[in-house]
């Protein structure tokens, strides 16, 4: 009598084992990247950056026009060679003249990206993290966790930040949701095998409660150095787009306390138990 249980054929071994949704996710990112660098001209790319990308001051003359002196007077106060200062005047003009509340920007900002540095960092990091909670969670809730934690960004970062008229972009507040929901699970040991349970089947590691998180030194180390990269981040600047900026360390703390406290609701939906 053969003892040994009936494998399914395996066709072939997949040269990237990441999740379709992720896959998906990467393309769609650099497709778009690609698509603005080397098909659409200049005028069309700064149409879809208009339209896409998150304006604090568009948004805040959108529904508080009173406070348009406000927005004008924080661009021309601004740090920078005088080139750059004049740009920004004359942009805040442009955003004052033209408001729009237009609020798919709060997630829409996601898709765009400044260079091929800021593109492929973000990507990177949505392979590493975004997997497993794609594997735990199966595609619509992994694809609905990122752009919760994408609007979550892009409302603290206007809330922070009202008068800025620096276009947002990014899939950094996304990404940071998602690493945040893998760092519930992913740093602890596997759950034991039962006899009761499928073989076939890797049982889930359960959610770990903030107090179990917090004695887990892996994943305190983890925050830490999340937390310490994104200060510093945040205050020096990096060539992410035409001009060096600085990140946005507001919207990734918005989209990573989104992914942390709100993955256990999507998680529970699933029928997982945490």
């Amino acid at each position: 009598m053969d003892a040994m249980p009936d494998l399914p054929r395996q066709s072939r071994v997949p040269v990237f084992n990441m999740p379709g949704a992720v896959t998906a996710s990467i393309a769609l990112l650099l497709g778009l990247h690609a698509l603005r660098e080397f098909v659409l001209p200049d005028e069309w790319n700064i149409t879809l950056l208009l339209n896409l990308a998150l304006i604090p001051g568009r948004w805040l003359a959108s529904v508080d026009p009173d406070r348009a002196a406000e927005i004008l007077s924080a661009a021309s106060s601004a740090i920078g060679d005088t080139d750059a200062v004049q740009a920004r005047a004359a942009f805040a003009q442009y955003v004052v003249a033209n408001p729009s509340a237009s609020l798919w920007t709060f997630a829409t900002y996601a898709l765009l990206h400044g260079s091929w540095t800021h593109v492929i960092f973000n990507v990177v990091w949505l392979a590493a993290f975004g997997s497993p909670v794609a594997r735990r969670c199966g595609p619509w809730r992994y694809g609905l966790l990122g752009l919760i934690g994408a609007v979550a960004g892009g409302v603290l970062h206007v809330a922070i930040d009202p008068l800025s008229t620096a276009p947002l972009i990014g899939a950094s507040a996304a990404v940071s949701a998602l690493m945040a929901a893998a760092a519930r699970f992913v740093f602890q040991p596997p759950p034991s095998f039962h006899a009761s349970q499928p073989w076939q089947h890797a049982a889930q590691p359960p959610l770990q409660t903030i107090p179990e998180l917090l004695r887990n030194r892996t994943a305190v180390m983890f925050l830490g150095i999340w937390l310490v990269t994104n200060f510093v981040f945040g205050i020096i600047s990096l060539p992410l787009g035409a001009e060096s900026s600085t990140v946005a360390w507001d919207a990734h703390l918005g989209g990573f306390l989104a992914g942390f406290f709100l993955f256990p609701m999507l998680d529970r939906l699933g029928g997982a138990k945490a």
